[in-house]
């Protein structure tokens, strides 16, 4: 079970902390967290824009700034020139977390500080290159350090009364996009109007695939049947985005699923985040 008290005391040892704010649990509880402990003058959260940062999450961020009085400021990254990350393969998240570290890291020693991720204990078994980039660059993870889950978090945030506590799970518009298809601004704005779309319809959590002219539903199991009630909205609204074709995964939502294709080199193996 992860400790608060302990979370404090590691972050008070760092002195000074840049938080990588991506908006969502993990990293909205440790900005939060960070600036109650250490005050803005010594905790800073920067939201890395990109064209993979769907703009509801950087909004969601500038809201949640506001409201909790954080120092908050945006940051852009250049992952997009780097052609190993457009090339998509198995290690694009290292890539991006290399970006981000080149962008956060002259700021984080202006300031004198560490920069910090929300990855917490069920990060660490999955296929995340990225948080290997981060860590080589010096990035910290105070919630692995204080030993905080994924459920810890959100049990933390709601008695902490933190509105993100049962925010559902995001991730970057490129991890909608299997791996070995270029990864381009065009698809990710694709991507983007799409899920945009069917969110202004309810469907509030979910993930687009992108296989080209064809996009592949995922929502939670509880809502399968509601998408094909509603089909004729769902269709138009996919179809408004630019895809020609719209089908709907019948396992549901699975964080991250795409990363199973890694493994098919592993008789047997069937991971991924």
């Amino acid at each position: 079970m992860g400790d608060l008290a302990t979370l404090r005391e590691g972050l008070k040892r760092l002195d000074r902390v840049v938080v990588a704010f991506s908006g969502g649990a993990d990293s909205a509880f440790l900005a939060w967290v960070a600036n109650d402990t250490l005050g803005p003058e010594r905790a800073r959260a920067v939201t890395a824009v990109s064209p993979s940062l769907a703009g509801f999450e950087r909004d969601d961020c500038r809201q949640l700034a506001a409201a909790w009085s954080l120092r908050w400021d945006t940051i852009d990254t250049e992952e997009m020139t780097n052609a190993a990350y457009r090339r998509n393969d198995g290690d694009r998240c290292f890539h991006c977390k290399d970006a981000l570290m080149d962008a956060l890291g002259p700021a984080a020693r202006r300031d004198g500080a560490t920069v910090v991720l929300g990855v917490n204990l069920d990060d660490l078994g999955d296929h995340r290159p990225g948080q290997r980039a981060a860590a080589e660059r010096g990035a910290r993870f105070p919630l692995v350090d204080a030993g905080f889950s994924k459920a810890d978090v959100r049990a933390m945030s709601r008695q902490l009364g933190l509105s993100t506590w049962d925010k559902p799970a995001a991730a970057c518009l490129a991890s909608r996009v299997p791996y070995g298809t270029r990864v381009t601004i065009g698809v990710l704005a694709e991507v983007e109007r799409a899920e945009t779309a069917l969110r202004a319809i309810g469907f509030t959590e979910l993930r687009v695939r992108h296989y080209k002219d064809l996009a592949r539903i995922e929502v939670p199991d509880r809502r399968l049947a509601e998408v094909v009630e509603r089909r004729s909205e769902v269709i138009d609204a996919v179809h408004q985005a630019g895809y020609r074709y719209v089908t709907l995964d019948l396992e549901g939502l699975r964080s991250g699923n795409l990363n199973a294709a890694l493994d098919q080199s592993s008789p047997g193996s069937r991971g991924g985040p």
